[in-house]
């Protein structure tokens, strides 16, 4: 979930305020990623804590959860899109890592470094608010198992698909709509993927120190990372199967 380089608009005539990387320090990055992440898990798991207080319906539980999954991640990658590209997701971080590791104003293994247990930390915090905010334990671990082989299945799909969204965009130079539509696929990918989409290490890792609605067994943690890095690694092979003709092009 992130908006890859919102964090780094080049200055033009037409913008001479557009901030360079160095305008955004490191800590400043770091913050936002900490801090994003953890609001991210604290909506997804207090929408679910909320949706299973108010209905016994799991149909209704889930459209809640989701719908309060996508409000949420939008504005917070509208908000902190600029200042370090919303990754939320080590995922996309390392994915960006990988695409730009040949550019020199791209992200270097020192972020990344500092972005992930940044978003580690912050999905854990975010799952433990939750729960303080909800009168649960603050730390209670799921009980809920995601080990069976078509929700692990489901992970690949949901992340490779987040991938290519986000890295498609930048293609295509249409990241401006990235809120809009990370937001709207991670909705989607609710729905029609097996696993209800988690597609994303940190967040996984958070809600495991929760036992509700959103939460997901230690023991199916490390089944559900590794099909999350290789749907990561499916989503960027799309993305070179279907936009490498841009590099021809702009060669």
């Amino acid at each position: 979930m992130s908006t890859v380089d919102m964090a780094r608009p080049a200055a033009t005539a037409a913008d001479p305020l557009a901030i360079e990387p160095p305008a955004v320090p490191l800590l400043n990055r770091v913050a936002a990623e900490l801090v994003g992440t953890a609001a991210l898990v604290a909506v997804v798991v207090g929408s679910g804590i909320q949706a299973t207080e108010l209905s016994q319906d799991v149909g209704l539980q889930l459209l809640a959860n989701s719908l309060g999954t996508v409000f949420g991640l939008g504005v917070l990658i509208l908000l902190l899109g600029p200042v370090s590209g919303a990754h939320f997701n080590p995922v996309v971080t390392l994915a960006e890592w990988w695409t730009g590791r040949k550019d020199p104003k791209g992200l270097g293994p020192r972020e990344v470094a500092a972005y992930i247990p940044a978003q580690i930390a912050g999905a854990i915090g975010g799952a433990m608010l939750a729960d303080a905010m909800f009168g649960e334990a603050l730390v209670k671990w799921s009980t809920h198992d995601r080990s069976a082989g078509h929700l692990l299945l489901g992970e690949v799909v949901a992340t490779a698909g987040l991938v290519l969204l986000i890295f498609g965009l930048a293609k295509t130079d249409q990241l401006r709509f990235a809120p809009v539509a990370v937001a709207s696929y991670i909705g989607a990918a609710y729905w029609f993927t097996s696993s209800t989409s988690f597609a994303n290490p940190a967040v996984s890792i958070g809600r495991t120190f929760t036992d509700t609605f959103a939460g997901i067994a230690p023991g199916s943690l490390p089944g559900f990372i590794g099909m999350q890095l290789i749907g990561g690694i499916v989503g960027l092979a799309l993305v070179a199967l279907i936009f490498n003709h841009r590099r021809r092009t702009e060669t």
